[in-house]
């Protein structure tokens, strides 16, 4: 009841236009008693002197200007009442109200997606999958040792920080603002080379008692959609063994080497994932791996204890996104199939299907990349219908300085993969493999 009361409070800027809706209920349902005359009833003498006295017009003439002028009043009261209520729960007006509605109720019908990765190819998926969906769980890799995740993990003891910030910006619901806030870089002083998203998880660490509190913390601020989740909270190192059977121990460290890398292992061997990360697994309609780092960004996740069984006994379609381009010091001269099987040999055959790129990428971009030792990564489609994975082939190409997955593009693929793939992946039917024009 007090809170009933807090509606008629002073300042409110409600009262009148709740008064001005019922004054119109009273009139239209005065026009409708004059419409209809058999509704008069006892009332017919003071309808009679109404129309007659005041008005001089015809009983049905007056009744429609009443039930006209009642129906204005209602509704420009109840819907004035509605925008003064909206311009408090919804202060920025650029945003349109259907837009809110949208994404707030259809998106959470949409699929219930698990991707797992790290890396900026993981972050790239995410801004474009939450336009078809809410549900959406990430599954970050927490192996950084470099740059200002590497520092706050040597100072201060916690999870490298970096990937769970990327991710969380792609899922916020205003992205570009909070890119620009947390992305931020200092470039003097003791801060310098530290991104503010890092420094606010690492504050937020210490508040809420741990990593995962202050992604939650974070992620209730950023208004995401979906979760974003650490693997592991243990604070595991990612090792390799090289070809020459030599071992390196740190994220930067085997990407810095050229030496092809044999197997990737976790120290601990024996760390556990976040429960909340094995039970979107279970519920989930799709799993994604990819794109990012192989050895790095992707194999990692697989690695913790129980994730990849979690993956094979799922019965969601689960899809590889291919990189565009091979890394130097990890997939140099990798094909696509090379890609899985690398995935097979660490964790078994977990992947259905494997997403990769048909579009041309330009002349310019090709030289700097091969500058630095890397080329478009080779479609060899009979290997990998031996691996027994299905292909889907897409233009995925972002159009700028890089060679990157362009979100829309991304999103939209996997979503036509989704909702096309499910019959064909029960049924196991045949692929008709599109092959596009070989790159020169």
């Amino acid at each position: 009841m007090a809170s009933l009361w807090k509606w008629l409070a002073p300042g409110m800027n409600i009262k009148r236009w709740l008064l001005l809706a019922l004054a119109g209920m009273l009139l239209l349902g005065l026009g409708l008693a004059l419409l209809d005359r058999g509704l008069v009833g006892l009332m017919g003498t003071a309808m009679d002197w109404l129309t007659d006295r005041l008005t001089g017009l015809p009983h049905w003439l007056t009744g429609l200007l009443l039930s006209l002028l009642g129906l204005g009043m209602l509704g420009g009261g109840l819907l004035t009442a509605f925008k003064s209520v909206m311009t408090v729960i919804r202060p920025d007006p650029s945003e349109r109200l259907v837009e809110t509605i949208y994404h707030h109720r259809s998106l959470k019908r949409g699929p219930k997606v698990v991707a797992i990765g790290g890396g900026t190819g993981l972050s790239c998926l995410l801004k474009g999958i939450k336009e078809y969906t809410s549900n959406i769980t990430a599954i970050v890799t927490v192996t950084d040792d470099g740059g200002s995740s590497g520092r706050l993990r040597e100072d201060m003891g916690i999870l490298p920080p970096g990937d769970i910030r990327n991710c969380l910006v792609a899922l916020a619901d205003k992205e570009s603002l909070m890119e620009e806030v947390l992305q931020y870089r200092f470039d003097s002083g003791q801060l310098a080379g530290h991104n503010l998203g890092n420094l606010l998880l690492a504050g937020l660490h210490n508040v809420s008692g741990g990593f995962d509190g202050a992604v939650r913390a974070l992620s209730k601020v950023l208004a995401i959609r979906g979760q974003v989740l650490p693997v592991t909270l243990e604070n595991v190192v990612l090792g390799a063994e090289l070809a020459d059977r030599a071992l390196v121990y740190g994220e930067c460290n085997i990407s810095a080497s050229r030496t092809p890398i044999k197997r990737v292992f976790l120290q601990p061997a024996r760390c556990r994932p976040l429960p909340e990360a094995l039970a979107a697994i279970q519920e989930a309609d799709l799993i994604i791996l990819g794109p990012g780092s192989l050895y790095t960004s992707v194999i990692p996740n697989l690695l913790v204890q129980g994730m990849a069984e979690a993956i094979s006994n799922s019965p969601a379609p689960k899809l590889y996104i291919c990189n565009i381009m091979t890394q130097p010091g990890e997939t140099q001269g990798y094909t696509a199939a090379d890609h899985v099987q690398a995935i097979f040999d660490h964790v078994g055959p977990l992947v259905d299907l494997v997403l990769v790129n048909c579009e041309p990428i330009p002349g310019r971009l090709l030289k700097k990349y091969r500058d630095k030792g890397a080329a478009p990564v080779k479609v060899d489609s009979a290997a990998l219908a031996k691996l027994g994975v299905q292909i889907r082939y897409k233009y995925l190409v972002q159009h700028s300085n890089l060679v990157r997955h362009q979100p829309e593009k991304l999103a939209r693929a996997v979503m036509e993969i989704y909702y096309g793939s499910k019959t064909a992946l029960l049924e196991r039917a045949p692929v008709k493999i599109y092959r596009p024009a070989r790159q020169r």
